[in-house]
């Protein structure tokens, strides 16, 4: 890492002392991690792709649709934090490992919906899960690697979550043009035990736990006057709010002339999400060597100029934008929790990741709300032009933000 980039959290030889894998350690725990990032966003947005759908059928708008994306994502914020206070103590494999197996419940559930608000109340439900995957997960992967390996098995992590969204969404869009909407929620359910199964068995328990000092309410208060702390929350908020944007109002273009794809057609859109599994772990080998400020304004620049893309009337062309906005969106998410282990001090991690995690999900929470507004008055090129701004506010935020104080 970069000399502006070092901290006492980093350099520290207590902490090095701690993690139990001095590379990428066992095979096995490299494809637990992955299987973490697939099965955290498994779920999360699987509605996206049937977002027209569930407008026709239960005669809502745009923006009441939309909660069943906002519903899970509002459920993540809320929980992140108060997971991150209580957890810091508590094995984090056990945390995962409950997470995902409860997680199969609401999954379930939601195949029983027959309204509107009985299918958001459901996703709320999953949203209230999914953190004790997701935050769980990243703070496993801070304390278990050592520092020179962090940010390419957090890459690695990312990877597996650009899979899980494109599986997640793959299989609702298919499954619901082919038999029913509620289908698609008990294969998803079926797909989450099995891979909550096979993360017991791979997932090795943490060597760290014994020698963790306990997170305060104080010490997560103190997270709250760190500014790289809060520049990092602010620019999780922006990523996820660009990617929920987007991803969640370009369905509703993309049904409309000039394209009029189908259901079906918009789930295959969301192989774009692919391109992570490639991209990411790459970017995790050169970011060590950029530092994680010149990557994240960089990736900023690749979402930037992909939402922009989508403004084009060629199908192709709105596709190539859309894996430039997938391809930006998970190196930021790799350098924004990377520099968590530089702004957040080897005890308060925990607590930290939840405050991240929570700022994060609210972004999304955000995003899937407020273009409804930009698209009343001036549809998909309003939207564009809302979440572009988003995306250069990220890039500063990350430029002068992550500045090492004087």
């Amino acid at each position: 890492m970069p000399n502006d980039e070092t901290s006492p959290a980093e350099t520290a030889g207590s902490f090095s002392t701690l993690h139990r894998f001095p590379t990428l350690g066992p095979p096995q725990a490299i494809v637990a991690v992955f299987l973490c990032g697939i099965f955290a966003f498994l779920d999360l947005y699987a509605t996206q792709p049937i977002l027209p759908l569930l407008a026709s059928l239960f005669h809502a708008s745009k923006a009441q649709v939309s909660l069943t994306v906002s519903a899970s994502t509002l459920g993540v914020a809320i929980c992140a934090p108060l997971l991150g206070i209580f957890a810091e103590r508590t094995s984090r494999r056990r945390v995962i490992l409950v997470s995902l197996f409860a997680l199969v419940v609401p999954t379930l559930l939601a195949a029983t919906a027959h309204t509107l608000v009985s299918l958001v109340v459901w996703r709320f439900l999953q949203g209230l899960l999914i953190p004790g995957v997701f935050a769980m997960t990243i703070t496993y992967i801070t304390e278990e690697w050592g520092a020179d390996s962090v940010a390419l098995v957090m890459s690695i992590y990312v990877s597996g979550s650009a899979l899980g969204g494109f599986l997640g969404r793959m299989i609702t869009g298919l499954v619901a043009a082919r038999f029913a909407w509620q289908d698609s929620f008990v294969v998803a359910a079926a797909f989450t035990l099995i891979g909550a199964v096979l993360i017991a068995r791979w997932l090795p328990v943490e060597q760290a736990l014994r020698s963790r000092p306990s997170e305060t309410q104080e010490g997560f208060l103190s997270h709250l006057r760190s500014p790289q702390v809060l520049a990092t929350c602010w620019a999780g908020f922006n990523v996820l709010f660009s990617l929920v944007a987007t991803f969640t109002y370009v369905t509703f273009s993309l049904v409309a002339p000039p394209f009029r794809v189908s259901i079906q057609t918009l789930s295959y859109l969301f192989v774009v999400y692919l391109i992570g599994l490639i991209v990411t772990p790459a970017a995790g080998l050169v970011l060590p060597r950029v530092g994680l400020r010149a990557g994240m304004a960089a990736a900023g620049l690749l979402s930037f100029a992909g939402v922009v893309l989508t403004l084009a009337h060629g199908l192709p062309v709105v596709v190539m934008g859309l894996a430039l906005v997938c391809t930006g969106v998970f190196i930021s998410q790799s350098c924004a929790t990377s520099y968590l282990r530089i702004a957040a001090p080897a005890g308060g991690r925990a607590a930290a990741i939840g405050l991240y995690v929570c700022c994060y999900y609210i972004g999304g929470t955000v995003g899937g709300l407020a273009p409804s507004y930009a698209w009343e008055r001036g549809g998909w090129p309003a939207c564009v032009l809302f979440i572009g701004l988003v995306q250069w506010v990220t890039i500063a935020v990350a430029l002068f933000g992550w500045r090492k104080a004087e």
